[in-house]
């Protein structure tokens, strides 16, 4: 690999990967020396067309000679037809839609709307939250990256998370009571607010979190706590939008509509999109009270267009059922590895978390993965302490079944290999 001496280190404890990486299509991406990698992140969970869809490279070399970038008072086609084609594929009341660049902005535009339209400053989100870098989605986050940075902005409060794996509180039956945990969490938060309750921020599916689905009827709970006390729902489907999941939003499963929605990774495909989508009403009490989120590249055409040609790809090739058949063969196939050190396979369509059972499931995992990139497969684990038997398997949409196999049979040699 060549030198890194230049580059600053980004990702905590992480080290970069040892293979530089040359180029990537479809499902793999290739190192300098020639190696292939199954991708089973979809790049940064992002990919969900897999690496140079062919229509999005078309799309890439059509708008970059024409439009780019435009001053962000300013709009474009491209903007006006993406927030029209995406609010098509969302329930009433949301259809109104402002376009970004990381998912990191999205909840941070979000945030500031929600505090701004309630009149409150406090923030509600999981106790093994990712939203973010930047300041607001940072104090939302609790995974990671909050020892060593000075205080928190006050008024922000974890709530336990509804691990079926790990019930915290459980009933007769020994399984996890999350009404009762619900319950318990925003009494904790009612003792702690001083009456300024902005919003709940949350995932359908914590990803970083250790790919913990929210057991159904959760969301709609989690709303009706919200309406109780004048908070927004946020919904971050930075990973599981647009179809990864199966559906085309996971807070469909439960008949659920957030006030507000943020969207990312999966909407640019790989490319830096990101969009916030709400209601009119909403909208139009942000704008009376001066919202305000000016950025470099809010609405640029180049991404907008690269969006329109993600929905195209998506709804004319059916990714959503393909995700939901795709998810089943993969769950089958890591259940059925003969391993016993495979505690839990869990997940919605195409984003699916493997967990690693015993005491030294932390260090196997890290084993696990560097065996599975010598066998030809990038997969990920949940860097938690703790969880680091973990993995988030997030493969692209456009996956045929025998790469899906193949995933399989690696993670299976791996397994043995380390065992």
């Amino acid at each position: 690999m060549s030198d890194e001496k230049h580059l600053i280190r980004y990702s905590g404890r992480g080290a970069f990967a040892r293979d530089l990486i040359a180029r990537a299509a479809g499902s793999s991406v290739f190192t300098e020396d020639g190696r292939e990698l199954l991708d089973f992140t979809s790049g940064q969970m992002s990919a969900i067309l897999g690496h140079s869809h062919p229509e999005i490279v078309a799309t890439v070399q059509e708008q970059v000679a024409s439009l780019d970038h435009l001053h962000s008072g300013m709009l474009s086609r491209p903007v006006l037809d993406l927030a029209e084609r995406l609010v098509a594929t969302l329930p009433a009341p949301l259809e109104k839609a402002v376009f970004l660049t990381t998912g990191a902005e999205a909840n941070e535009a979000a945030l500031r709307m929600a505090k701004l339209v309630t009149g409150g400053h406090e923030v509600v989100s999981f106790a093994r939250s990712w939203h973010g870098m930047t300041q607001g989605a940072a104090n939302a986050t609790y995974s990671a990256g909050r020892v060593g940075y000075g205080p928190a902005a006050p008024g922000n409060f974890a709530l336990p998370v509804p691990d079926r794996f790990r019930p915290s509180i459980v009933g007769p039956d020994g399984e996890l009571d999350w009404r009762r945990q619900l319950d318990l969490g925003f009494d904790l938060v009612d003792a702690q607010s001083v009456g300024a309750l902005a919003a709940c921020l949350v995932e359908p599916v914590l990803s970083s979190g250790g790919v913990v689905d929210l057991p159904p009827g959760y969301l709609a709970a989690l709303a009706e706590k919200c309406r109780e006390r004048g908070m927004l729902l946020i919904v971050d489907e930075a990973q599981t939008g647009l179809c990864r999941t199966g559906d085309w939003y996971a807070f469909e499963r439960d008949g659920v509509v957030p006030d507000i929605l943020t969207l990312s990774k999966t909407l640019g495909a790989g490319l830096p999109l990101a969009a916030v989508v709400t209601s009119a009403e909403i909208e139009e009490r942000a704008h009376e009270r001066g919202f305000l989120f000016f950025t470099t590249h809010v609405n640029d055409p180049l991404p907008a267009a690269v969006g329109l040609t993600v929905l195209d790809v998506l709804q004319r090739d059916g990714l959503d059922r393909r995700a939901a058949e795709l998810g089943e063969r993969l769950q089958a196939g890591l259940r059925s590895l003969p391993h016993d050190v495979v505690a839990d396979v869990r997940g919605r369509g195409l984003l699916v978390g493997l967990e690693l059972g015993g005491a030294d499931a932390d260090q196997r995992g890290a084993r696990v993965t560097a065996r599975c990139a010598e066998l030809g497969l990038h997969v990920n684990i949940v860097q938690l302490p703790g969880m680091g038997g973990t993995f988030r398997i997030a493969p692209p949409l456009t996956a045929s079944g025998e790469e899906i196999d193949r995933g399989v049979t690696i993670i299976g040699e791996a397994l043995s290999s380390v065992r």
